[in-house]
């Protein structure tokens, strides 16, 4: 019978599952939805997972050793809960916060990881190897570099020069066209009525073409996400986050250059000893790691 080991990287929108044999030959790389997903309660979860491994794992494999990053486990006491659910189920894990992959990923034994995707979250470890968290609130009263909080801020910024009577600098005309809409009292309407990562978070690529034309609104709303992100990096490292490096991944980061120049900028100032890895690797990759290491 095939031993395989597994990972998961669980976000808001998709799961990623990769499965390897021992000897690190891959079997499994895919994308599902992550439709209903649902940290807690962990019994749920737990379920969850497995009925995600069980489309995709060979059939006749037997699954040595699980390694998990993901979003809502954002505690290290849920994380060991969820750990034990699995153990309960028969499956022998690890399991982290999403953005507690991207140091494995890397390679590295220790860093920091900085994720701005659909939120935004910073995680690492202190020197007793307990779980730091900082960030990771939620696109409504937090994750100001996550892809819907970037359009929270930005709508608030534009409507709020709107309201002064400033002329439009190009980001409120990128948003209403990014809603469909042609009116800021329009505008308002569409954010409010779906305050959803569905509704804003697909609009966030329009502030950043906005910044790329001019719009000095939209390059505000980008630093102060850099901002945002290296301010958690702070509170980490204030708290005993240890190690050298920080990893960034995530959807907005990587794939928008203004983000992470921004944020380079940022820790330059901040954190000057601490050198910046952007992850090319998917995430999963650390997943798949950690099931290695506790194999």
């Amino acid at each position: 019978m095939m031993q395989v080991v597994a990972g998961l990287d669980v976000g808001g929108t998709k799961v990623a599952v990769r499965a390897e044999t021992i000897d690190g030959r891959r079997l499994v790389d895919v994308e599902l939805p992550a439709e209903d997903w649902s940290a807690s309660p962990v019994a749920d979860a737990a379920d969850w997972l497995r009925t995600r491994l069980c489309r995709v794992l060979p059939r006749g494999s037997t699954l040595v050793a699980l390694g998990v990053g993901a979003q809502g486990c954002d505690t290290q006491r849920h994380c060991l809960e969820l750990t034990a659910a699995l153990g309960a189920i028969g499956i022998h894990a690890t399991v982290v916060n999403d953005a507690a992959l991207l140091v494995p990923a890397a390679g590295l034994e220790t860093g920091i990881g900085v994720v701005a995707g659909t939120g935004a979250i910073g995680v690492g470890q202190d020197a007793s190897g307990d779980t730091l968290f900082a960030g990771g609130w939620g696109w409504v009263i937090g994750d100001e570099a996550g892809s819907a909080g970037i359009v929270r801020l930005a709508t608030i910024a534009a409507l709020t020069a709107h309201d002064d009577g400033k002329p439009d600098d190009g980001l409120l005309g990128a948003l209403q066209r990014a809603f469909g809409v042609r009116k800021p009292e329009a505008l308002a309407r569409a954010v409010n009525d779906e305050p959803t990562t569905g509704n804003w978070g697909p609009r966030a690529p329009a502030v950043f073409a906005a910044a790329d034309a001019g719009s000095a609104l939209a390059v505000g709303v980008i630093g102060a996400a850099a901002e945002h992100l290296s301010t958690l990096v702070d509170r980490l490292r204030a708290r005993g986050a240890v190690g050298s490096d920080i990893v960034a991944a995530g959807s907005v980061i990587i794939g928008q250059p203004r983000l992470a120049d921004a944020f380079r900028a940022r820790i330059a100032i901040t954190q000057p000893s601490l050198k910046i890895t952007f992850l090319t690797e998917p995430p999963v990759v650390g997943a798949i790691e950690l099931a290695r290491r506790a194999r």
